[in-house]
């Protein structure tokens, strides 16, 4: 019997359709926890998935109540990272403790922040997918899809169990699901691309495709870079400047199109995740006494437009 047999949707934006999206298309039990409007609009009319290799309307259930979490087995979480600390408080005497969480979650900190308030076994998912919303029900996907899960914690036999059950359920709905015995270095990898292309994406309304054009620009996300790699350094995780070149170079052939999450939210004149991105590398920078003055100019900028 499927290990994961109700599976919710914490988070209802573009990443967390898209993976709940293709588990509800493979006919698994999925619920968004969406705001209302999404919620009438996905129960009324299904989720409209544009995809790269599809075009189709996914039926699957919606909800803005969280108190349906009751009987959870599987919680995707995809809330921003700034809402993190707020709606793991909502859910904490709602929530089994047999649940299952996995963080599809931009940033290398909402894991710790979730594990101090519930005792349920959390994971954190690297996530590769350019996505995108339009309205309350169309999904706009750009490219890739696969995602990368692990335990930040001793591999205990459970938690192995939990990640392969998780791993299993994903490939069976062709998402390519990876167990990596390193989680925390390839988060750090995701979050180095994340630091090198959200920011300037968000502040010149650019894909990444576009960025990688403008000379400028490909000599400030080297130099971004090259902060990142001192301060996951401090951080014990070692990336090589090739890898991070190659990572960086990645991201711009494979998500063409894409025009990053901060971009999104400013666009829709909402906060962004750039504290937990690369405000989180300038923070470090002071913690351990490294100058990071080009995450410190594209973190400022954001911030600027933010209040703008």
């Amino acid at each position: 019997m499927q290990k994961y047999q109700k599976i919710y949707v914490l988070g209802a934006g573009a990443v967390g359709c898209y993976f709940g999206g293709m588990l509800a298309r493979a006919h698994q039990d999925v619920t968004l926890i969406a705001r209302p409007a999404r919620a009438q609009a996905m129960n009324e009319l299904g989720l409209e998935m544009d995809c790269k290799s599809f075009q189709e309307v996914v039926k699957l259930k919606a909800s803005s109540d969280i108190s349906i979490l009751s009987d959870a087995d599987l919680v995707l979480l995809s809330v921003k990272s700034l809402d993190t600390e707020k709606m793991m408080q909502e859910i904490v005497p709602i929530l089994p403790n047999k649940t299952v969480i996995l963080s599809l979650q931009n940033g290398v900190t909402n894991v710790e922040i979730a594990s101090k308030i519930l005792t349920n076994p959390i994971y954190p998912a690297v996530v590769y997918v350019a996505s995108g919303m339009i309205g309350d029900r169309t999904l706009k996907h750009h490219g890739r899809g696969e995602l990368y899960i692990g335990n930040l914690k001793e591999l205990l036999p459970q938690d192995a169990a939990n990640l392969k059950a998780i791993s299993q359920l994903f490939e069976s709905a062709t998402v390519p699901c990876t167990v990596t015995s390193d989680i925390k270095r390839d988060m750090w990898l995701k979050f180095l691309v994340n630091c090198a292309f959200n920011a300037i994406s968000g502040i010149g309304q650019i894909p990444y495709g576009e960025m990688v054009k403008v000379p400028e620009i490909v000599k400030l996300i080297d130099e971004i870079t090259k902060e990142f790699l001192t301060i996951a350094s401090y951080e014990g995780v070692n990336i090589s400047y090739l890898e991070a070149k190659e990572a960086n170079a990645l991201i711009a052939s494979t998500m063409v199109t894409q025009v990053s999450s901060t971009a999104q939210d400013l666009a829709k004149m909402k906060s962004t995740e750039i504290d937990f991105l690369n405000g989180y590398i300038v923070e470090l920078g002071k913690h351990y006494g490294v100058p990071t003055p080009f995450n410190e100019s594209v973190y400022a900028l954001v911030r600027m437009l933010e209040r703008s």
